[in-house]
């Protein structure tokens, strides 16, 4: 869904947090009664960046978004895969389809793809005819900071040709690129964005700035500049997370601030990737800080942060499709 005329128009007028219509573009369904999430379901569970995953180890599905999310204007939102079985991609969608009939939750979804298997082709031909896929995602090979280097292109990798194959069938099934990488990546994702003109890439999780200190944070936001001088790319603000430490405003606002600086904010969103970041931090917490770290901008830029530049990217608009930053 989309804010109504009357809600923007609130907001417009009033610039009062409690009236900012969102729609949250990167958040996950899981059944584990019913379906199979290797990450979530194997035994012991997987250890990511945030360390022990154990806790989100259960059932989320629409009424626990909205039990979770109660306490913000949440509009619409668009569902991010959730790594299910690798065996049956298409599985998850049209499970996604089925619950968005019964609940009214998600409006869009971004699917999983493999595109350097052999059915990538047949893959995205599927999603081009399911009315709830808008993009799909597959984390290319990555490898650590350390051991990175300038002619990195592993197998998996974002210059593999096998996995530059699979990726050149996105854009005649009309389908985005939401890419999850980290940043020490993002100069191979800009020769993407370059090579590929007609596909969209949406950035995940800021590009991933785990290490918060000046030396850090200045090579990170490098990256995010020579990124986005690629105009069809855009990024949302998520996943931004960090173990062991309070999700604060003076936490976050250095990476808020990075990638709106880079990108501007008519190609930046605010998503909450929940309930993975449930780990760091509430709902409550992370909208709210969102909203502070924007209180200054005026209501027409935080209503595209936080609403209308995710309903153009994932087609919940007249204009979806009209470009990136448009």
């Amino acid at each position: 869904m989309l804010a109504s005329p009357e809600q923007r128009a609130r907001f417009l007028a009033t610039d009062d947090d409690a009236q900012l219509p969102i729609i949250d573009p990167h958040h996950h369904f899981f059944d584990l009664h019913r379906n199979y999430h290797p990450w979530l379901s194997d035994q012991p569970v997987a250890s990511f960046r945030y360390g022990d995953y154990a806790a989100i180890r259960r059932d989320f599905l629409p009424a626990d978004y909205r039990r979770v999310a109660a306490g913000h204007l949440v509009v619409g939102s668009v569902l991010m895969e959730g790594e299910w079985d690798p065996r049956d991609p298409i599985g998850e969608m049209r499970w996604t389809e089925a619950v968005a009939r019964e609940s009214g939750l998600p409006d869009a979804a971004i699917a999983q793809i493999w595109l350097d298997r052999d059915d990538a082709a047949a893959v995205a031909a599927a999603y081009r005819d399911m009315a709830i896929v808008r993009s799909v995602r597959h984390k290319p090979t990555a490898t650590s900071r350390e051991a990175h280097h300038g002619g990195f292109a592993a197998a998996g990798s974002m210059r593999d040709p096998k996995w530059r194959d699979g990726y050149a069938r996105l854009a005649p099934a009309g389908l985005h690129f939401d890419l999850q990488t980290p940043w020490w990546h993002l100069d191979e994702a800009a020769e993407l964005a370059r090579d590929f003109p007609g596909t969209m890439i949406i950035l995940n999780h800021a590009g991933l700035p785990s290490d918060r200190g000046p030396e850090g944070l200045f090579a990170w936001r490098g990256a995010l500049d020579r990124l986005a001088k690629q105009p069809n790319v855009v990024a949302k603000i998520s996943g931004i997370g960090v173990p062991g430490r309070e999700w604060t405003l003076a936490l976050q606002a250095p990476v808020i601030e990075g990638v709106i600086g880079a990108f501007g904010a008519e190609r930046c969103a605010f998503a909450s990737n929940f309930p993975v970041d449930g780990l760091c931090a509430s709902f409550e917490t992370i909208f709210s800080v969102f909203k502070a770290a924007t209180r200054s901008r005026p209501p027409a830029e935080r209503l595209a942060l936080f609403h209308d530049n995710a309903a153009r990217w994932y087609g919940l608009s007249p204009e979806a499709h009209s470009g990136a930053g448009s």
